[in-house]
Order: structure tokens, then C-alpha cells, then sequence
């Protein structure tokens, strides 16, 4: 069991690197916003690869934090009756949740997505624009990266589900409830 749960806090370091690097893409986003108000109100002047920047590091701070944010129990959930249940029965629901939504809805998304990110790979997908940003492919490429880090995270959920629902709770370092 102890494997387990060293698998299950690996996926949680995966997600919590992924997290870090995602809010570098916070700052960074505000800073170019400002830069581009700037420019705009100095030398009345748009810089339209600067602005489609904006586009992608919204793509890498939503998308890519996403399984971040779940790993920190981040996403809007309604606890009317989960907060007040032990952490068994959160096990449980944690356990189930993922395995009859967040996977399945995830397997959808992904069927549907790749081939959308594989044709726009192939062509080398670029900005509509002539001055703009030509890997549009790597702004799609997020929705995978998205599938990739909730999917890990929603296995290290049932993971840490298992071992409290099998009585290893000593080796779950965060209680349950951080869950689906």
C-alpha cells in the first residue's frame, strides 16, 4: 500500500510542478497586458503577435492549472452534504466521482480534441493574422495538456480514495476531502 501511495504523491508533485510553471503564466500575462495598454496609450500603436500572446498564456493558466487546481480542491463544488461526512464516506464519493464523471467526461473531451490538435500539427496551424503568432498548434495542443494533468490528478484522487477506504489513512498525507 505503500507504493500506492508513493504513486499517488507523485502524481501530486506532477501537478504541483505543472501548477508553479502556470503561474509564472499569471504574471507574465499581466505584465504583457500592461505593456500592451502602455504602448497603446504612448505611440497609439497594437502589436498583434503581442496581443495573441495574451490568448496563450490564458490557454496555459486555465487549462494547464487545471489539474493543479483540482490536487488543491480548487474547482466549485457543492458540499451541502459533503463537508459534514467523514472521510470514509468523502472517500467514496471522491472514488466514484471520478470514476463515473470526471474520467468518462475527460475521455469524451480527449476523443473528440485529438484529432482537432493532430490536423492543426500536421499543417503547423499559425495566426490568421500575417504579423501573428503562427503556432496556433500549440494553443490546441493545451486542451490535451488539460486531459493529461486532470486525468493524472483524478487517478491520484482514487488513489488516496482507496487507501483511506481500505483503512490506510496514515498514508494519505492530505485528507480526502481535497477531491473531485
Amino acid at each position: 500500500m505503500d507504493g500506492i501511495a508513493k504513486l499517488a504523491r507523485g502524481m501530486d508533485a506532477v501537478n504541483e510542478m505543472i501548477g508553479k510553471i502556470c503561474s509564472w503564466a499569471t504574471l507574465t500575462l499581466v505584465l504583457v497586458q500592461f505593456a500592451i495598454v502602455l504602448i497603446n496609450y504612448l505611440y497609439s500603436e497594437g502589436i498583434i503577435a503581442v496581443q495573441e500572446s495574451l490568448t496563450y498564456m490564458h490557454s496555459l493558466v486555465f487549462l494547464g492549472a487545471a489539474g493543479y487546481t483540482l490536487l488543491h480542491n480548487g474547482h466549485v463544488r457543492v458540499d451541502i452534504f459533503y463537508s459534514k461526512m467523514s472521510e470514509k464516506k468523502k472517500a467514496y464519493i471522491n472514488l466514484f466521482g471520478s470514476l463515473l464523471i470526471l474520467f468518462p467526461v475527460l475521455i469524451c473531451i480527449g476523443l473528440y480534441a485529438l484529432p482537432f490538435v493532430i490536423q492543426s500539427w500536421e499543417i503547423r496551424e499559425g495566426s490568421i493574422e500575417t504579423s501573428g503568432l503562427h503556432i496556433v498548434y500549440i494553443l490546441k495542443s493545451m486542451i490535451l495538456l488539460f486531459i493529461v494533468s486532470t486525468f493524472i490528478q483524478g487517478i491520484s484522487i482514487s488513489l488516496h480514495s482507496i487507501l483511506v477506504m481500505l483503512g490506510y489513512e496514515h498514508l494519505v498525507e492530505e485528507p480526502i476531502g481535497e477531491g473531485v
